[in-house]
């Protein structure tokens, strides 16, 4: 009897012992930054019926772990504040949460032009020199592909300081400085972005799979892993290539420049339909984010009909999953760059156009930057007027600043004799750079365009050309890297606009080459 009772205090002890300690999810976490002015959800995972007790200044929540050991609190909302405060958890185990400032927290997602490091930016040394900002926050999202949605993801953050800032997101970090000089707030920024992805792997599988349309992505992705075995035998040859080079060339003290080859996108890759957004956005929710920075489509340049519908499909789906129709989203259209492999030298036009196609769906704003690109680096280094722009427009629309926040974008087109007057939006004191017209385009009825004569009228452009006697479209910027010449007052580009809706050419041709070479790829990291 005894030894039974004694038995069963061990077998007790041991089980309590074996019982996990509450956790939380990973974006919570020392030296955050909490979303000011929202009920703001906490959760993470306990022994199922786990009571968990949650407090962070006056606030106290108790709830108990489900049957999946899911916990969730959710705090009143909170005044921006920086001063730092404790986040205390305790269950059978106590967690503090130190350093916690709440502000305004921004998701930045996309590929590399937002992946893209402040040490890559123009001037990066005197940036972080200056960058004594310890009310901004940077939270690094890893990069995980999902086969299915993730509960959990990797997640570190850190507080801006001359040694830390030089790793940040250079579009996120040049934002969140205007935003926190604007406001005076703490301003977080959470990254998560990979560069060379496409925009389906940020969308769910029950998005895809919801509209017809986008079977197409599927079978694009059973193509590819059907032609993944042979791809990499070349690709790993050709590696191993590239290291017995690279080697040689050491030993021999010579500089080696040549780049790695790529390897071969296959099972488990960034280009997985759904991957990144399994392993990298469902992990989030529900953090109440202030609103989305987006940067994304080079990857997807060759199928501007395509990314259109997937790009609204994808912000309508992730205010869907957050709850919140209201939420703001803000990208960056294509910059000016030179892609190869072109017949056309127009898919980036058509894939602008495809993106402001999204600025249709309310709470959404667009930066112009194909007058900031360089037309041989993809990724152009002034991220510091990208993150300007980007504030401009959440200062307008947020904080309801009387400023513009947006270039002239194209309203109307009408014939008017041998000429076409061009109407827009964001028009206040149209004007060209330099006093010189460029980049403008006209065409009959043959479809065949041809350099125009641009003048102003008030908030209007007369466009016309003698080769042209009969006009009916007109074109702006309409090229990879165009000519760029008209701005408001506000010193902000207009963006490419054509009048007319003809189909693409050279897109389909592209396409294919892009899919078979791993180089093309490359050079999206």
């Amino acid at each position: 009897m005894r030894f039974s009772l004694f038995l069963g205090f061990v077998l007790a002890v041991i089980a309590a012992s074996a019982r996990a300690d509450v956790t939380v999810a990973s974006l919570f976490a020392d030296g955050m930054v909490l979303q000011r002015d929202i009920a703001h959800p906490v959760w993470g995972w306990a022994d199922p019926g786990e009571r968990v007790d949650v407090r962070f200044r006056d606030q106290q929540h108790t709830t108990r772990a489900g049957k999946d050991g899911r916990w969730q609190v959710t705090l009143a909302p909170l005044g921006a504040s920086a001063e730092p405060a404790v986040l205390v958890l305790k269950g059978k185990n106590r967690l503090e949460l130190r350093d916690i400032l709440v502000g305004d927290v921004w998701l930045c997602s996309g590929q590399s032009n937002m992946e893209w490091a402040v040490s890559t930016a123009l001037n990066p040394q005197p940036e972080a020199a200056a960058a004594n900002f310890p009310q901004i926050r940077h939270c690094k999202i890893t990069r995980t592909v999902g086969e299915t949605p993730a509960a959990t993801v990797e997640a570190t953050w850190a507080t801006c300081s001359p040694a830390t800032v030089l790793r940040f997101s250079a579009v996120g970090y040049f934002f969140a400085r205007d935003q926190h000089r604007a406001l005076g707030v703490p301003i977080g920024i959470v990254t998560s972005a990979w560069g060379g992805t496409q925009v389906e792997s940020w969308i769910s599988a029950p998005a895809l799979a919801a509209d017809s349309d986008f079977a197409v992505v599927q079978t694009r992705w059973q193509q590819r892993l059907a032609a993944f075995p042979a791809e990499d035998l070349k690709q790993q040859a050709a590696i191993a290539a590239w290291e017995k080079e690279a080697a040689a060339a050491k030993a021999a003290g010579k500089k080696f420049t040549q780049r790695k080859p790529a390897a071969a996108e296959g099972p488990g890759s960034r280009w997985l339909p759904s991957g990144l957004y399994n392993g990298m956005i469902h992990p989030l929710r529900p953090f109440p984010f202030r609103g989305v920075l987006w940067y994304q489509g080079e990857a997807n340049e060759f199928r501007a009909a395509e990314y259109g519908k997937l790009f609204k499909t994808m912000i309508r789906q992730w205010r869907d999953d957050w709850q919140r129709e209201d939420w703001p989203f803000y990208f960056v259209q294509l910059a000016n760059y030179a892609t190869p492999n072109d017949p056309s030298g127009q898919t980036w036009a058509f894939l602008r156009e495809a993106q402001a196609a999204a600025l249709a769906l309310p709470h959404t704003g667009m930066i112009v930057t194909v007058d900031i690109g360089e037309d041989r680096n993809i990724h152009f280094k002034n991220k510091q007027e990208a993150g300007r722009r980007l504030s401009l427009i959440a200062r307008a629309q947020l904080q309801h600043e009387a400023l513009e926040f947006s270039g002239p974008l194209y309203l109307s087109a009408k014939v008017e004799g041998a000429a076409i007057r061009v109407s827009f939006s964001h028009a206040r004191g149209l004007r060209f750079r330099d006093g010189r017209a460029a980049g403008f385009e006209i065409a009959g009825a043959d479809q065949k365009f041809h350099p125009a004569h641009t003048e102003l009228d008030g908030e209007t452009v007369l466009v016309r050309a003698e080769a042209v006697p009969a006009p009916v479209a007109v074109r702006y910027a309409w090229r990879n890297t165009p000519e760029v010449s008209l701005f408001n007052d506000a010193g902000l580009p207009a963006a490419p606009f054509r009048s007319d809706d003809w189909p693409a050419s050279g897109e389909s041709i592209a396409a294919k080459v892009f899919d078979s070479s791993p180089t093309i790829a490359r050079r999206f990291r």
